[in-house]
């Protein structure tokens, strides 16, 4: 017998006359504390995510372009990274293109050994969109996938994020529920409340030392 199947046999004649434990678990201890009605879920998030450094805009489904334009305007920046795959990618270059933006749209569309150094140094910013977020924490779920690496969100210093109104949870366990995570939990999911940021060194805040260095999020009202 493997020293593997050893262990769970022992484990195993160890339950032997056991009786399992109750689920006596009251989902109002970790709701009640932390629910809103849909103005105050707004303001709460606000609250939560300026105190640490993250800009917060509220725009329409329609003309959030316009205001990541006048983001990227304000700080001087020459290039944006974006997911032309996703709807609001496709929704970003169409308004890129009509609009005439002088700063230029990246595609992440290769591996990245094939263009590490320009991701990791010649990048200025980058949009993604959320899963959602939590109100009571100040959360933002960011899931990452194919179209929208991890590294996407992760490397530039300007990190760009649409968050739908309607997607605004009051806690983190309406959260999972909503998105029925027992069934099927996220294999690399972020909770992101403000730009990176430590004081590991001589205890001096520094931002931007693990990721980006700038948060700002669109919050999307329906038109």
């Amino acid at each position: 017998m493997s020293a593997r199947n050893n262990i769970l046999q022992k484990l195993r004649s160890g339950l032997v006359g056991t009786t399992p434990r109750p689920d006596d678990f009251d989902e109002r201890l970790v709701t009640e504390p932390w629910q809103y009605n849909p103005d105050d879920r707004i303001r709460q998030l606000r609250t939560q995510m300026e105190a640490v450094h993250t800009e917060l805009y509220q725009v329409t489904s329609q003309n959030w372009p316009e205001k990541v334009a006048e983001v990227l305007a304000a700080r001087n920046l020459g290039n944006l990274l974006h997911a032309p795959g996703t709807e609001h990618g496709s929704q970003l270059a169409e308004y890129w293109q009509s609009s005439g933006q002088s700063v230029e749209l990246l595609t992440y569309d290769r591996p990245i050994e094939e263009w590490k150094d320009e991701l990791f140094w010649n990048v200025d910013a980058s949009v993604t969109g959320t899963l959602g977020a939590i109100a009571a924490t100040g959360s933002l779920v960011v899931w990452p996938d194919r179209m929208e690496p991890r590294l996407m969100s992760l490397l530039p210093p300007l990190h760009i994020a649409l968050l739908k109104a309607s997607e605004i949870e009051d806690n983190l366990y309406t959260f999972m529920k909503r998105n029925n995570w027992s069934a099927g939990m996220p294999t690399n999911l972020l909770l992101v409340s403000g730009p990176s940021k430590t004081a590991d060194i001589e205890q001096v805040l520094a931002f931007g030392a693990h990721g980006p260095k700038e948060l700002v999020v669109l919050i999307l009202e329906d038109a």
